[in-house]
C-alpha cells in the first residue's frame, strides 16, 4: 500500500514567524513552527515529521513537494555531504545540517518517492498544506494559538522545535487560499512605499507577492488597480 501526502512549508518575510504541514486528508494531517525560522526550514521540517509520523507503518511513502531544494537535499545531495562530513563542494557547512541529519536518521530503511508539484495552481493536497502552514506562521506572527492537526493514527505527537512553551492548541477552519510565498531563503522583503493605509503585515504580503510574480511592487499595485 502507498501513502501519498503533501508536505509544505510557510515564512513570513523568510526568516520569520514559520510553519509546517504534511497532509493526507481532512482527518490525517499535522502541523507546527516556531517563532523563527525560514521557508527551507519548514519545507524540511514538514517532511521529517510525515516520516516520523508513518515510521510505524509498513508503507510506502508518496511525498508530494513544491521545494526543489528539499527533493534535492534529500535525494541527490545528502549522500555526497554525508561522505564530506556534511560539507557543500566548496567546503561550506551545510546549510539546516541539524534537520537534515534528522531526516537521514528517519528515512533509514523506509521505502518512499518524491514527486515535484508546481505550488499554488491549485493542487488540491499541496494547497491544503501550503494553508495549514500558513496559518501556523500567521498565528505565531500574532500570538495566536498554534493550530495543530490529528496526526496519523496510532503515530507519537510531532516535535516542534519551540524557543519558548509549548503553545496552547486549537483548531482553525481551512476554507480559504493565501496569496504565493516567497522563494525558499529569498531575502526577507522590504515594506513597499505607498501612500495607502496599509499595516506592517499588509505591507509584507504585498512585497512577497510581487517577488513571486517576480515583478514591482509598483506593478503589482497597477494590476490591482
Amino acid at each position: 500500500m502507498t501513502i501519498t501526502a503533501s508536505a509544505d512549508g510557510s515564512a513570513l518575510g523568510n526568516p520569520g514567524p514559520a510553519g509546517w504541514a504534511w497532509y493526507i486528508d481532512d482527518n490525517t494531517w499535522d502541523a507546527g513552527g516556531w517563532k523563527h525560522a525560514t521557508n527551507n526550514q519548514g519545507e524540511l521540517k514538514a517532511v521529517l515529521e510525515l516520516f516520523r509520523a508513518t515510521a510505524h507503518v509498513d508503507d510506502d511513502l508518496h511525498i508530494l513537494c513544491d521545494s526543489q531544494y528539499v527533493i534535492n537535499s534529500v535525494t541527490k545531495w545528502m549522500p555526497g555531504w554525508k561522505k564530506k562530513g556534511w560539507r557543500k563542494g566548496d567546503g561550506k557547512p551545510v546549510m539546516n545540517l541539524e534537520l537534515l541529519k534528522e531526516i537521514d536518521e528517519a528515512i533509514a530503511g523506509r521505502r518512499y518517492r518524491f514527486e515535484w508539484v508546481r505550488g499554488h495552481v491549485g493542487h488540491v493536497l499541496n494547497e491544503a498544506a501550503d494553508a495549514r502552514a500558513r496559518a501556523v506562521s500567521e498565528a505565531f506572527a500574532r500570538g495566536a494559538a498554534i493550530p495543530t492537526g490529528p496526526g496519523f493514527p496510532g503515530a507519537a505527537p510531532a516535535i516542534t522545535a519551540q524557543a519558548e512553551a509549548e503553545p496552547q492548541v486549537a483548531q482553525l477552519s481551512f476554507d480559504f487560499l493565501d496569496e504565493p510565498e516567497t522563494q525558499p531563503e529569498a531575502e526577507p522583503a522590504a515594506e513597499p512605499e505607498s501612500d495607502i493605509a496599509l499595516t506592517p503585515a499588509q505591507k509584507l504580503r504585498l512585497a512577497e507577492r510581487a517577488r513571486a510574480e517576480g515583478i514591482s511592487v509598483s506593478e503589482l499595485l497597477a494590476r490591482l488597480i
